[in-house]
């Protein structure tokens, strides 16, 4: 698994170095959208309608998106009880709290878990990491999660969140996969070769788009105190409650692997364009995704050690 997580992190390098060297023709700022929005609209919609078209809609499906939405229940109120205790000894602003909320909150699930799972574990999991996300995490995060937001920002930044949801081609994807899906539709045999073909760049360029987001240069040591609990909760304490709820709703094996190795993952990048919407203290959420994904590197690692055994 070790190993695993330093070829994942060569391809992060590789986005890092991107993002510093990248050719003077455009802002790298342009080179990341242009590779994020690739992925977004058509990449990552081509997986989910190439795995979930066949894939089965059955009691396992359901029992994934429960332990999913209970992880970010457990780690937002984590994160907020923490908070109220972060009042009484350390200043912490609304947008810094607002920032750290989400950063506990929700999971890297898809960018860094789906290309993590499939290589410890197999293609297979792709399936398992598009319900993680897409029955749960994506959804709460442009609905729940923007509100959450909201009430930490400004007052004047007020959106409908539902508008965020229908702009979402991997929901739309989603919507198209479980609809074919449940009617027995077959599928052509060009159209899952193109399919298929679309899929296999979402892995290699969600790891280089996820360097070229990481900003290192936001992270400094006076940050640690407000660091720690995210870390803490998201990095260890979600993902062990989501193992154990998990297994109370029947899930074994390496579905249980798959499913708790993706509550552990660090924290999401997506988060840092709601902080910036909102005006959240956007730095301190960055340093938040350079820590945690840094730390990753060693707890996944652990983490799948132990559910080996």
């Amino acid at each position: 698994m070790f190993n695993v997580m330093l070829q994942m992190a060569l391809l992060i390098a590789a986005g890092i170095a991107w993002q510093r060297f990248a050719p003077a023709h455009m802002p790298s700022l342009s080179h990341r959208r242009a590779l994020t929005d690739l992925v977004f609209y058509i990449l990552l919609p081509a997986l989910v309608l190439d795995v979930l078209w066949h894939a089965p809609l059955d009691a396992d499906t359901f029992s994934i998106q429960l332990t999913a939405i209970s992880r970010l229940g457990i780690a937002a109120f984590l994160m907020w009880a923490c908070l109220q205790l972060f009042k009484r000894y350390l200043p912490v602003s609304r947008a810094q709290q607002g920032a750290l909320m989400l950063a506990a909150t929700f999971p890297n699930a898809t960018y860094l878990g789906l290309p993590v799972t499939s290589e410890v574990l197999g293609d297979w999991s792709q399936e398992v990491v598009l319900k993680f996300d897409l029955f749960a995490c994506t959804p709460i995060l442009l609905s729940v999660g923007m509100l959450m937001a909201q009430a930490y920002g400004p007052v004047e930044n007020r959106s409908n969140p539902l508008r965020a949801l229908l702009r979402v081609p991997p929901l739309w994807a989603l919507l198209i996969a479980c609809i074919l899906n449940l009617s027995h539709t077959p599928q052509p045999e060009m159209l899952a070769h193109a399919l298929h073909t679309l899929a296999g760049g979402v892995v290699p360029l969600m790891l280089i788009a996820l360097g070229m987001s990481i900003r290192w240069d936001t992270f400094n040591m006076a940050l640690l105190p407000k660091l720690l609990p995210v870390a803490l909760i998201g990095l260890l304490i979600a993902p062990l409650s989501a193992m154990m709820i998990a297994e109370y709703w029947g899930l074994g094996g390496h579905t249980l692997t798959a499913v708790t190795l993706l509550s552990a993952m660090p924290t999401m990048v997506f988060g840092v364009i709601i902080c910036e919407r909102y005006q959240l203290d956007g730095a301190l959420y960055a340093a938040a995704v350079f820590s945690t994904t840094l730390l990753s590197l060693f707890t996944l690692t652990a983490w799948f050690h132990f559910l080996s055994h």
